[in-house]
């Protein structure tokens, strides 16, 4: 019979009667050598290794008799781990995956004697997989009555708590106004109104040094105290709680306490907003709002507006094809002192991409988020992602608005700030108080200036959103329709150039692209190319060599060879 190797392990959270003779570590070794005692039939042998983890909480793999145990397990030490019960092992989510995945690397089992799981047979992971989903079940079901809860509640004006804003303080299920502070927000709204501009707002709040007042949350935790920032000045402009009421999500319903601004204010305000919202261009709506609209900036924190531009289509004297950037202030005023230009489409898919990479990833993505996780909410959170991955990455307007509260341009890399309480609501994860707020995502990337235009380009040489460049394009379909008329007879290169109007120094540059190595010429119109070779470059002298292997190397170094030799071009 084959000797089944066992270790037990044990952990107590508190150092409390870690001192008595006889402890808590004690009593779960002594129950667990018993049922291995009774498992001998089946050639199970305790290994005289303790593994005792005493006054460690289980919210941690950073505790030395787990780190030694697993150690052990992937030298292939231990064939069954045994334990009291499964919280002595880990309370966390994320940790019981990690070891779930290492133990089944190894084939390495646990065994929980006074729980009935036993990994060892086909019946104890079904019987653990069916608690897990009762378990989601069951917080799943308590999740929708607090929703429901909280939205009867709205309903009737109550303030379900969190912070309140600015000029109010809580008072039981009502806000109490604030009168000191309640001056400063009523100044915002009047000041706006005659300025119409938010960042001159802030500018002038700080320049009369009107700064956020600093309050104390209920945690202890203070904010405010610096300059009011854009951010939230918006949201202060657009807050209905000012204006009495109390929103849940896309209703609004009148609230218990006691207006701020008046709704004449309010009205005016929010006029002027919405005539200068980002995405209107001489007082026309934009049928394709860009997605990162306001909540772009540059290295400096200057905000990128959104812009676009219209242009005829080839060959046609009607049709124009828009093409969208986002632009500093001093570019769009027309100022030209060289400020940031963007195409909105390459930025919009470095950052969807950064983005679905993370919830590609959940486990790693809510271990930065430092969301609290629990074994059974593990159910579904790959298929929650995996749904929410395709929809970042097919664009889904609402859902990436939702996510990015910022996006800040530098130099070499794209900071994503993201919403961290948004994250944990799209895959069904509770949020602790502790929690962070905002998750910062980073992907290496630069602008660069190919041809007249800007691209923006990964750590690669890639371009950040694979686009076929026209121009390319045409320059290869015109040299394989002009090599084809002049190998028929067709033409000759005297005749061509007069029917062209070019010259015959330009007819033969345009034909060397007809002897492109086929892989090169896939990749050109796959958009694939590196950044840089656009059709200057394949039109310059000494760029284009004979070889198949010469242009692959030059086009992307990571295209296969065409052969074992160079294949010349025969001219």
């Amino acid at each position: 019979m084959k000797m089944v190797r066992c270790a037990i392990y044990t952990r107590k959270s508190s150092e409390e009667g870690l001192s008595q003779d006889f402890n808590s570590l004690d009593a779960q070794r002594d129950a667990c050598s018993a049922y291995i005692l009774s498992q001998a039939s089946e050639g199970w042998n305790e290994i005289g290794d303790r593994y005792d983890d005493g006054g460690l909480s289980g919210g941690t793999l950073e505790r030395p008799a787990l780190q030694r145990l697993l150690s052990d397990v992937a030298e292939g030490r231990i064939d069954i781990i045994v334990v009291y019960k499964l919280d002595r092992l880990t309370r966390s989510l994320l940790d019981f995956a990690r070891l779930v995945e290492a133990f089944d690397k190894t084939g390495t089992s646990f065994v929980s004697i006074t729980q009935s799981f036993n990994t060892t047979t086909s019946m104890g992971r079904l019987t653990l997989n069916m608690l897990l989903s009762f378990a989601q079940f069951e917080r799943e079901v308590t999740a929708e009555r607090i929703r429901d809860k909280i939205a009867a509640s709205k309903a009737r004006g109550m303030w379900m708590g969190g912070i309140p804003p600015l000029g109010y303080k809580p008072d039981g299920r009502s806000l109490a106004i604030v009168e000191e502070h309640a001056a400063i927000i009523r100044a915002i709204f009047e000041r706006y109104h005659a300025i119409g501009n938010v960042r001159l707002l802030g500018d002038q709040l700080k320049a009369d040094g009107i700064l956020s007042p600093e309050r104390s949350t209920a945690t202890g935790k203070i904010i405010g105290g610096g300059a009011f920032t854009r951010g939230q000045l918006y949201l202060m402009l657009k807050c209905r709680t000012y204006l009495g009421e109390v929103q849940h999500k896309d209703r609004v319903y009148p609230g218990l306490h006691s207006p701020i601004i008046s709704q004449q204010l309010w009205d005016r305000v929010q006029a002027r907003l919405a005539a200068n919202l980002l995405g209107h261009r001489n007082g026309v709506r934009m049928k394709a709002p860009s997605l990162l609209a306001g909540r772009i900036v540059d290295e400096k924190g200057d905000a990128l507006i959104a812009s676009h531009a219209a242009k005829a289509a080839a060959g046609s004297a009607e049709a124009k094809i828009r093409y969208r950037y986002y632009i500093s202030d001093p570019r769009h005023s027309g100022s030209g002192d060289g400020g940031m230009r963007i195409p909105a489409v390459e930025i919009e898919a470095a950052v969807t991409e950064r983005i679905a990479q993370a919830f590609d990833d959940p486990l790693t993505l809510l271990e930065q988020a430092k969301l609290p996780l629990e074994p059974d909410m593990l159910i579904g959170i790959e298929q929650r992602s995996a749904d929410l991955t395709a929809r970042i990455r097919l664009k889904d307007h609402a859902l990436v608005r939702g996510i990015v509260i910022r996006v800040q341009v530098e130099k070499g890399r794209v900071v994503i700030l993201c919403s961290v309480s948004q994250m944990a609501e799209l895959l069904k994860i509770p949020t602790a108080v502790d929690a962070s707020t905002e998750l910062t995502l980073t992907s290496a990337i630069r602008l660069t200036r190919s041809g007249r235009a800007m691209r923006l380009i990964q750590s690669n040489g890639q371009h950040a959103s694979r686009r076929v460049d026209p121009a390319l394009t045409k320059l290869i379909v015109q040299a394989h329709r002009w090599w084809g008329e002049i190998r028929q007879g067709e033409i000759n290169i005297t005749r061509l150039c007069e029917r062209e109007q070019v010259s015959d120094a330009w007819v033969s540059r345009v034909l060397r692209l007809a002897f492109l190595s086929p892989k090169v010429t896939d990749a050109i119109l796959r958009g694939e190319q590196p950044a840089g070779l656009n059709s200057a470059a394949l039109l310059a002298t000494g760029t284009v060599t004979p070889g198949w292997c010469g242009q692959e190397r030059l086009a992307s170094p990571k295209l296969p060879p065409a052969s074992r030799g160079c294949v010349e071009v025969n001219r």
